[in-house]
């Protein structure tokens, strides 16, 4: 999240009132992220305060997006704690601010916890666990659009800016990617939408003297139909590792994994594959940080994030792959 686009006061009011949300009483920009622009609104109707996310959308299309919007209304119609679009009179949920496409969404209730436990790791795993259920019958299709496809497409953009020795591991694990993605394992592999991009910073926890409780996902918009066990790759990646070395936190990856697991029970396929996809998640934020950080955009409160983060995690997860030391999947 940060601000390519500058939102005016009667702009989102215009908004508000359009949305029949009532009247503007604070637009704030949102530091942090690298796609989209976003505000918090705060809006004042019939006496009552209420809390929304405004985002302009910067790169997706309004042929793009109607996908992840329409996600959104299916999860949270389904029991899923993730933002709600607002529609219009007209029942739409895609709109237009400052000339580009936009969203308001409710603002979920609590703060992301940066400095996760096993005990949040286990709730993120159970709540991916219903998110990908409850999505199994929406009926929109939109890939990965960063996927396999985009990797190899990016791959030779980034490379001029390497050394030697990152260009050679981008390169063999690409190839190591796309022979993955032509085996039949890989071809059994459950898929449907997922999230794609479930950082701690998407997800929201309030504390409560039980322990916290998860309030929901946000930041649907990488959204995409994809295999079930890339999300959860991802979320091994960022949730059970130690971020300032890249190593894997064997305890909060047992706790994620066992919950998710409660819910759903992975495949044969999936326990055989879950090494792999934990380097293909590596090498996908590998590449998108390689690219935001040297090919910026201009934008008010960017801060591209350091490629090498996800470079170590993805050599950590080449050397040391998740079932070496661990009963609950295989590396065979």
């Amino acid at each position: 999240m940060a601000v390519f686009t500058e939102v005016s006061a009667e702009e989102a009011s215009r908004l508000l009132r359009e949305l029949r949300l009532g009247e503007l009483r604070e637009l704030r920009g949102i530091q942090g992220g690298i796609e989209n622009t976003n505000y918090f609104v705060t809006s004042e109707h019939e006496g009552q305060s209420h809390e929304w996310v405004l985002t302009l959308f910067e790169r997706l299309t309004p042929a793009q997006l109607p996908f992840y919007l329409y996600l959104m209304k299916h999860l949270a119609q389904r029991g899923i704690p993730v933002p709600d679009p607002q529609a219009d009179a007209s029942g739409d949920v895609l709109h237009t601010v400052c000339g580009k496409p936009a969203a308001l969404v409710n603002r979920l209730r609590g703060h992301s916890e940066l400095s996760p436990g096993a005990v949040h790791c286990a709730l993120v795993g159970d709540m991916l666990a219903r998110l990908h259920l409850a999505a199994r019958d929406y009926e929109r299709q939109q890939p990965n659009l960063r996927g396999l496809a985009w990797w190899n497409e990016t791959v030779p953009v980034v490379l001029p800016y390497l050394d030697p020795d990152q260009a050679e591991l981008l390169r063999a694990e690409l190839a190591y990617q796309n022979h993955v993605a032509a085996g039949s394992t890989y071809a059994a592999l459950p898929r449907g939408p997922i999230h794609a991009d479930l950082f701690r910073d998407n997800a929201m926890f309030e504390d409560r003297a039980t322990g916290p409780v998860l309030t929901g996902f946000f930041d649907f918009y990488f959204a995409g139909v994809d295999t079930w066990l890339f999300d959860v790759a991802v979320c091994l990646n960022d949730w059970c590792i130690d971020l300032p070395t890249g190593a894997h936190d064997e305890a909060r990856a047992q706790a994620f994994l066992s919950a998710y697991a409660a819910r759903r029970a992975f495949t044969a396929a999936e326990r055989r594959l879950l090494p792999a996809m934990l380097r293909a998640a590596a090498l996908r934020f590998w590449i998108s940080r390689l690219w935001d950080f040297h090919l910026p955009r201009q934008a008010a409160m960017l801060k591209p994030h350091d490629p090498a983060h996800f470079e170590r995690v993805l050599r950590g997860r080449v050397t040391r792959p998740l079932g070496a030391d661990s009963g609950k999947f295989d590396c065979q």
